[in-house]
């Protein structure tokens, strides 16, 4: 008669091995491919938009673009509400007075060009981009007059992010880099969002570029890191 297998258990004297949830981060990945844990970076984009696409040669490859965090419009908004609120306070100052109707339309006229400011600060935030490739970091920012500077990769030799209490709060940073050369196009960029996350990628793009293409699922060109 035979005797069916089973597997050993703690009757046998065999004891399971026993693991901690740290020794399986390293094994965890979400639905891109990113392993998740503690140092995660940000998820790689595919395409640039219209407005980054025009600024990229056929030969590099995006890695993404960010817009500075909320917190670059601070000072237009709270100019925009101040003279909202003071526009309120003078019309009903003004109309109890019988001869000021003419401060009341100056007053408008100088809250339109008020508004029209904070908008131009707002559409100039929008246009404003931090991009990322396998070659350079740019930001493109302007409006009428455009303005790109970059920086290859090649060329940085120190990278650093600094935050301050609220920067902490609100998760945006000051990136500073620093170049070979003595002239330098791009050094400071303020108010960039997830700056951590942000600050992993860019180095990843630096010294780990083959493994940003195994994430991609690509095979990397030779002459991609000349």
């Amino acid at each position: 008669m035979t005797t069916a297998s089973r597997p050993p258990g703690p009757d046998d004297g065999f004891v399971p091995p026993q693991f901690e949830a740290e020794e399986f981060e390293g094994l965890r990945v979400d639905s891109s491919g990113m392993p998740l844990g503690p140092r995660r970076v940000l998820p790689l984009e595919d395409e640039p938009t219209t407005l980054v696409a025009r600024y990229l040669f056929p030969t590099e490859r995006y890695r993404g673009e960010w817009k500075r965090h909320w917190v670059h419009l601070w000072t237009p908004l709270l100019i925009g509400a101040a003279a909202t609120f003071l526009l309120g306070y003078l019309s009903g100052f003004l109309a109890r007075q019988e001869s000021a109707s003419g401060f009341t339309t100056v007053a408008v006229i100088v809250w339109l060009g008020v508004m029209g400011w904070v908008a131009w600060n707002v559409a100039d935030w929008y246009f404003d981009r931090f991009i990322l490739t396998n070659k350079r970091v740019m930001v493109v920012n302007g409006i009428i007059t455009r303005k790109v500077a970059m920086m290859p990769l090649a060329r940085v030799t120190d990278m650093k992010y600094e935050q301050s209490p609220v920067g902490r709060m609100l998760n945006y940073g000051t990136f500073v880099l620093e170049s070979a050369g003595q002239d330098q196009a791009l050094r400071e960029v303020k108010h960039l969002p997830n700056p951590n996350e942000l600050y992993l990628r860019v180095v990843e793009e630096m010294y780990e570029p083959q493994a940003v293409e195994a994430r991609l699922g690509k095979n990397a060109d030779p002459g991609d890191d000349a």
